[in-house]
């Protein structure tokens, strides 16, 4: 059996494709997914799973570089602000407005991991990073400036 935290085999999938620069969006139940996304469907019922939930799973298996979400979240929702900037506290924050974030950016993502969250502007988008430490541990290889704080985590 699988030793990772995350059981589900297609959201596994989704982060084992993930590469530096790939968008995953991890969205409340409400969010319009494009019929021509990658859609990972986790919604049950009402807040099972929660975004909370799904993103700390998600944040033990997938490098993530930054984060963006919708810029009216800090005014409307700032407990939810809270949770995302703990969960991924060694990550870069970004946004954007709500409307980029249901169009443009919609379109934009690798997949779409649908919760049922019912959390206004619960739509977290992740860029895939590198492990760090990892990636330049080899002889000679120089790390850049943009890396360097992240390499003695």
């Amino acid at each position: 059996m699988k030793r990772s935290i995350i059981l589900n085999s297609e959201l596994s999938h989704a982060i084992a494709s993930m590469g530096h620069g790939d968008i995953m969006i991890v969205c409340d139940a409400g969010f319009p997914i494009p019929n021509t996304a990658w859609r990972v469907d986790l919604a049950l019922i009402q807040d099972i799973p929660d975004l909370e939930t799904v993103l700390t799973a998600i944040s033990q298996e997938l490098v993530v570089e930054t984060v963006a979400y919708a810029t009216e979240m800090a005014d409307n929702n700032p407990p939810l602000k809270e949770k995302v900037h703990r969960i991924f506290a060694d990550s870069d924050f970004t946004t954007f407005p709500h409307s980029q974030v249901l169009t443009e950016m919609a379109a934009k993502a690798k997949v779409i991991v649908r919760t049922g969250a019912f959390d206004p502007w619960g739509n977290i988008l992740l860029y895939s990073g590198v492990d760090v430490p990892k990636w330049f541990s080899k002889s000679g290889v120089v790390t850049p400036e943009i890396y360097a704080r992240k390499m003695h985590k």
